[in-house]
């Protein structure tokens, strides 16, 4: 197993995992190249027979025309003419299993990239994703991984060609005379300074690209998610200047790519050379150092270096693309998150009972609670009433941490929630939040969600009952199986609703915090609802965030919040009696 060179929080991650170097980009493709080293290394071993055996052809060759021009042991021909058939049969074979080894290198590599990049993203934390932005995540997770998998092959694949094209003809040329290396080794400085300055005006070049096309994305993906606003407002216009400005400078960029790859020098330099290495040749066959066989075979086998002089520009775009590609993956991988899973953390059935003591929490640099502190036994039910903004929504939030504390600390069972196995935690947890995500699944796999596993439909329906959705349910064609669309929008906010509180009571939580979940459902079915939550709930700790006189009222404990801090704590009659702020949100209630 390869080692890792960074060691990350992470809230999520996948047991015996493989361990990638993330030092740097071309480390991180390296050793997710050989997770696969039989594969490598039979590539490699194959990559340098074939070129051996492409480089001696010319040699072949050249012998050929010395027996023809002496006219000596014709009788060699056939002898050569097979030699050559042979070689390029041999090379076939072994061509095809070099190609399906490093197409297997490629594949592999984008996928083992996609699931480490996945699985990461799954173990950020929630103030990680709050930064991100959405369409630039996914140009990341779709195309720069996909850069992942050219930039093998053909890019790396056509870059070990091009290198051993230039090696083995040197070799066989060093054989036919040692004079003869002075042309291709000027040829092979040449190169490799062209080459240097070539990529280093590629790699920012390329690295613009990648990001603008990442910004453009961006800007597409947020429009569409607000289509509804653009429309409303009649917007349209704006965000077509907009998204016309992103993808101008997306093209501008490659523009500029196609100015680097135009100043590309190795085949200028590869005509010059040629030419003095004809000439070279020449004046040897006038001074009878070499033969006109030696010619032919060294001309042959200059004729090869076509090959790295014009292909490079090509390979080399690709392996820039994809380090940039892999550049920008590594950046979302390696960003610092706040949380860690605690494997080794606190596991038990929960109680529920709930302390808060001196809990301090930031935004940045911003408060947003302030020594809170409470407690709510196993079984009661604690409302949080207060102004927009006094840190209700943010309070729920740290009780299953979606976001840590920075002082004081929260206690469940006793246990600091710091100390809980953090999956553990989670599961005994449920949250049904006032902007209802739903995915585009069907209705019976969006309640059964929070278990993660294959449910009896029995208790998927069971559920449905006590959240008062059965009715609307069977009333679809497709009742459980109907496919709702992204964020259910295709159910009103209601059956929205209904549904999280569904897929919240089929887990059974031990602990349930309910943030003005009820406030798209007419009073007649929200009494339902309630009824119901009563009854499966009985006996486990409820955070309730509402503006329900009704529930206000039926709550064993209020907190009342105002600038993140709690003012007052007691019961509706205690409070009424003696908390201002209290009657006065209260009033505005009624």
């Amino acid at each position: 197993m390869a080692t890792s060179l960074t060691s990350l929080k992470r809230e999520f991650s996948v047991s015996e995992a493989y361990l990638y170097n993330q030092s740097s980009p071309l480390r991180w493709v390296f050793s997710h190249l050989w997770r696969y080293k039989g594969f490598l290394l039979f590539y490699l071993v194959t990559v340098i027979i074939m070129n051996a055996l492409f480089s001696s052809i010319p040699t072949l060759t050249g012998r050929a025309f010395d027996i023809v021009l002496g006219q000596t042991d014709t009788g060699r021909l056939l002898t050569i003419a097979l030699a050559i058939l042979g070689i390029v049969v041999v090379r076939g074979v072994i061509d095809l299993s070099n190609a399906l080894a490093i197409e297997t290198l490629g594949q592999r590599l984008e996928r083992d990239a996609r699931d480490e990049l996945y699985v990461s993203l799954l173990g950020k934390s929630q103030t990680f994703h709050n930064r991100q932005r959405v369409g630039d995540v996914m140009a990341r997770a779709t195309n720069d991984i996909r850069q992942l998998n050219p930039m093998i092959n053909p890019g790396f694949s056509l870059m070990m060609d091009a290198s051993l094209s230039l090696l083995m003809p040197m070799i066989f040329i060093a054989f036919i005379k040692l004079q003869l290396l002075l042309s291709p080794l000027i040829f092979a400085i040449l190169l490799a300074l062209a080459l240097y300055h070539y990529n280093h005006q590629l790699r920012p070049v390329v690295g613009r690209v990648r990001s603008q096309f990442g910004e453009m994305n961006a800007g597409l993906a947020e429009t569409i998610a607000g289509i509804e606003v653009v429309k409303s407002t009649a917007q349209e216009a704006q965000e077509r200047r907009k998204f016309r400005t992103n993808a101008r400078r997306y093209r501008d960029a490659f523009v500029a790519q196609g100015q680097v790859e135009a100043r590309y020098l190795p085949p200028l330099i590869l005509g010059i050379v040629m030419a003095g290495a004809f000439s070279h040749g020449l004046w040897l066959v006038i001074q009878n150092q070499i033969t006109i066989g030696d010619l032919v075979a060294y001309m042959g086998l200059m004729g090869i270096l076509h090959f790295p002089a014009f292909i490079s520009i090509f390979t080399f775009s690709l392996i820039q693309l994809g380090l940039a590609g892999a550049g920008r993956i590594l950046e979302l991988m390696q960003e610092e998150t706040e949380l860690d899973e605690n494997k080794t953390g606190h596991q038990a059935p929960m109680q529920g009972h709930l302390q808060f003591e001196d809990v301090t929490f930031y935004l940045g640099d911003k408060p947003v609670l302030t020594n809170v502190s409470f407690e709510a036994l196993p079984g009661q039910t604690v409302a949080i009433v207060g102004q927009t903004g006094s840190g209700k929504s943010t309070l729920t939030k740290l009780v299953n941490r979606i976001y840590d504390v920075r002082d004081g600390r929260i206690r469940i069972d006793g246990v600091d929630v710091r100390d809980w196995n953090l999956a553990s935690l989670r599961s005994q947890i449920s949250t049904i939040e006032q902007d209802i995500f739903l995915f585009s699944r069907t209705i019976a796999e969006n309640i059964a969600f929070g278990l993660g596993q294959q449910v009896d439909q029995a208790a998927i329906e069971q559920a449905a009952r006590d959240a008062q959705a059965y009715d609307f349910i069977t009333g679809f064609k497709d009742g459980y199986q109907t496919i709702i669309g992204e964020r259910g929008v295709t159910l009103s906010g209601g059956q929205r609703q209904r549904l999280a509180i569904a897929r919240a009571l089929l887990t059974a939580p031990r602990l349930l915090m309910i943030d003005d979940s009820t406030s798209a459902i007419d009073s007649a079915t929200e009494d339902k609802i309630q009824r119901a939550i009563n009854r499966v709930l009985e006996g486990r700790t409820t955070l309730l965030i509402t503006h329900r006189l009704s529930q206000i009222r039926r709550a064993d404990k209020i907190l009342v919040l105002k600038q993140g801090q709690i003012v007052d704590q007691g019961t509706h009659d205690e409070l009424m009696a003696r908390c201002d702020l209290y009657k006065r949100i209260f009033a505005r209630y009624e």
